[in-house]
């Protein structure tokens, strides 16, 4: 029903920049809750960040904060997530995820499961 795409990963040096996007198709995206999750070889997958559906609320993982900033254009279907400062403990594959309240999953905004769709991942390597 919903397709996620990420764009915007690549290879950065530390300190530098990425923005990466996510387009949904599919469903009305004004009413999903949006996150960002990553996943380095030989970890488990993780939080980074989530905004509400309504905009008025956003979550970001200790890590990230101050970082990151994750926002949303509806009339673009788009989340985004401008990463500054980047690590190198920040490369990973990171997935967008959808909530779209539709379906009754449990868990919090930063838990996967609580999301119903999930994008392919965009690679973001930093170099030291």
């Amino acid at each position: 029903q919903v397709q996620l795409v990420e764009s915007g990963g690549g290879l950065v040096q530390a300190g530098d920049s990425l923005r990466l996007s996510c387009t949904a198709s599919g469903g009305t995206f004004s009413r999903m809750s949006m996150a960002w999750f990553r996943q380095s070889p030989g970890k488990s997958r993780e939080f980074v960040a989530n905004i509400m559906w309504t905009g008025e609320y956003t979550y970001y993982a200790d890590s990230v904060k101050g970082r990151f900033t994750i926002s949303r254009d509806n009339a673009k279907a788009t989340v985004y997530l401008q990463m500054d400062s980047l690590k190198p403990e920040d490369t990973a594959v990171y997935y967008c995820a959808a909530d779209t309240h539709e379906i009754g999953a449990p868990g919090t905004v930063f838990e996967g499961k609580r999301y119903d769709y999930w994008g392919q991942g965009t690679q973001v390597t930093v170099s030291s």
